[in-house]
């Protein structure tokens, strides 16, 4: 069963040199979120996905840069599907419909900066 669970603050990470991997910590059958930056303009969030582990379908009303930490995903965009690797990133257009799996265990950091208002 499928589980979101969600890690410690982020005021332990400023001024600091920090592994990317690992910022938040795999659990069997979850997904574990970490916010790292949220401001009003934007946020940064650390993603672990236990292997088979989803995000539906779902929009954002500005883009997301997901950027593949350890692990493989599949990410469908528009209903086309892309494997992502470690050391790679991609970018999910405003308004577009998007879906991850996890094919492995995976961890990301998904990058979102707001549009003006």
């Amino acid at each position: 069963m499928s589980a979101m669970m969600k890690e410690k603050s982020n005021e332990d990470l400023k001024a600091r040199a920090i592994a990317l991997a690992g910022l938040v910590n795999y659990q069997d059958g979850a997904v574990v979120s970490r916010e790292v930056v949220s401001q009003p303009t934007g946020t940064v969030t650390a993603f672990a996905f236990d292997a088979g582990e989803q995000l539906s379908e779902h929009t954002a009303p500005f883009d997301a840069m997901a950027i593949d930490l350890d692990g493989e995903a599949d990410i469908t965009i528009g209903g086309k599907v892309n494997r992502v690797k470690p050391g790679e990133m991609i970018i999910m257009p405003a308004a577009v419909p998007h879906a991850l799996k996890a094919v492995t265990r995976f961890k990301m950091l998904l990058v979102m900066i707001k549009k003006p208002a």
